[in-house]
């Protein structure tokens, strides 16, 4: 078996297309929908409109029976007219809620675009509740508007505001920064079991009260490329950031364990034995995928940030093209090691001016373009075939176990294209 280092970083980095145009992505309120169900007894109040609500109403899918621990706190015209105060008609909402609600334990207090116009101080509004209802509830604020925030900048925002929430730690540990689905959080458990790392903690916490500790002990890797300001905020806690590819496909999952391997002493035969197994795994799942997939062009238009190492990926581990990787934010420290093994002169862009991009894709016909719900339809429309990248998010596509699972992912569309021709 070959295990698969971090590259060095090249002095002749990617060239980058920086682009500052109209953007056609998702709010960071989007990132309730998977952090609701990864905090089991937290609540996201999304102070906004009855745009706002249908949004997340949509985006979850939820059913009218249902009751989620997300929902929404309209501002209606009387506030906007300042008619009513929006801070007593908050804490009224508040009140009510967790007088219905007595498992929340973790209340978040969600800032949208119509609570950032009328200028509604929601860290205040916090400090306040927190005063009437603390200690058994906790209540924290974040902003998921559309102005300051995209897609998955959303749950970054929401980690952050955690990271001062968390008790200082000076014992030795490992810290798995991002939401990931329980089932893939238990996998990278028993590996790092399995290779004797012996206190590894996640954040966030499936339960508020199981919120780890940090301090000059702590080193941590993301498992999610999104996360730049929870990173930052954790370091200035004493916490060390491991650099390492991100855990997508047989590769990259390697790399990201072995960061943490080497940071903690474990022996380089032990650590090749315990990753072997769920390696090999990985590359006979990648093996189905790959003569689907070999050769084929592939264009990433800016939404996830999560664009880079899944490039790097399709490249690297299925021989795809790669025609252009565009993200909305580039962070080239946490990026370092992806970007360092995409094919020389990949063309990068970062930010957006969508008529620009979508000009470049109609010159390049690519197989497969990977882009929001908002793009998809035109370009179907004009032949080309396309993945919504906010299924990339929503899906269990890191690790061993679901690296054949995110092939399909890209393999689908060309496979429905296939079936389609006449």
């Amino acid at each position: 078996m070959t295990v698969a280092l971090a590259p060095a970083a090249r002095i002749d980095s990617p060239p980058v297309l920086r682009e500052r145009g109209q953007r056609e992505v998702f709010c960071g309120l989007t990132g309730i929908v998977w952090l609701h169900r990864k905090v089991q007894d937290a609540f996201f109040l999304v102070v906004g409109s009855r745009t706002c609500a249908h949004l997340l109403q949509s985006a979850a899918g939820v059913m009218v029976f249902a009751e989620p621990r997300f929902g929404t706190a309209i501002i209606e015209e009387r506030d906007l007219a300042g008619l009513a105060d929006a801070n007593e008609e908050l804490d009224k909402v508040v009140h009510r809620l967790l007088a219905r609600r007595p498992e929340i334990k973790l209340l978040f207090l969600v800032g949208s675009c119509p609570s950032e116009v009328i200028k509604l101080d929601l860290s205040r509004a916090a400090e306040r509740l927190n005063v009437t209802h603390a200690p058994n509830v906790r209540i924290l604020n974040y902003s998921g508007s559309g102005i300051e925030t995209t897609f998955t900048q959303g749950e970054d925002a929401c980690l952050a505001a955690l990271v001062p929430e968390m008790r200082e730690e000076a014992a030795d540990q490992l810290l798995i920064v991002g939401a990931l689905p329980d089932i893939v959080e238990d996998q990278f458990r028993r590996l790092f079991a399995e290779l004797g790392i012996k206190r590894v903690d996640t954040l966030p916490p499936r339960r508020a009260k199981d919120l780890p500790g940090v301090g000059p002990g702590t080193r941590f890797l993301l498992a999610q490329p999104f996360l730049g300001d929870t990173a930052r905020a954790l370091e200035t806690r004493g916490a060390v950031h491991l650099p390492a590819m991100f855990p997508f496909g047989a590769e990259g999952t390697t790399a990201w364990l072995h960061a943490a391997a080497t940071e903690f002493g474990i022996d380089e035969m032990h650590f090749r034995s315990v990753v072997a197994p769920g390696r090999e795994r990985a590359k006979r799942a990648l093996a189905r995928h790959a003569e689907r997939l070999q050769g084929k062009s592939i264009f990433f238009m800016p939404d996830s940030q999560l664009e880079v190492p899944l490039a790097r990926f399709l490249a690297a581990e299925l021989g795809m093209t790669i025609v252009e990787v565009g993200t909305p934010y580039l962070h080239r420290g946490h990026l370092a090691d992806d970007l360092a093994a995409l094919p020389a002169g990949t063309q990068i862009s970062e930010g957006q001016d969508v008529d620009k991009q979508l000009d470049r894709v109609r010159a390049a016909r690519p197989d497969l373009t990977v882009c929001g719900l908002g793009l998809a339809n035109p370009l179907e429309r004009e032949g080309l075939s396309t993945k919504w990248a906010i299924e990339l998010v929503f899906s269990p596509v890191h690790g061993f176990e679901q690296a054949g699972d995110l092939a399909e992912l890209f393999a689908r569309p060309l496979v429905r294209r296939d079936k389609l021709m006449v």
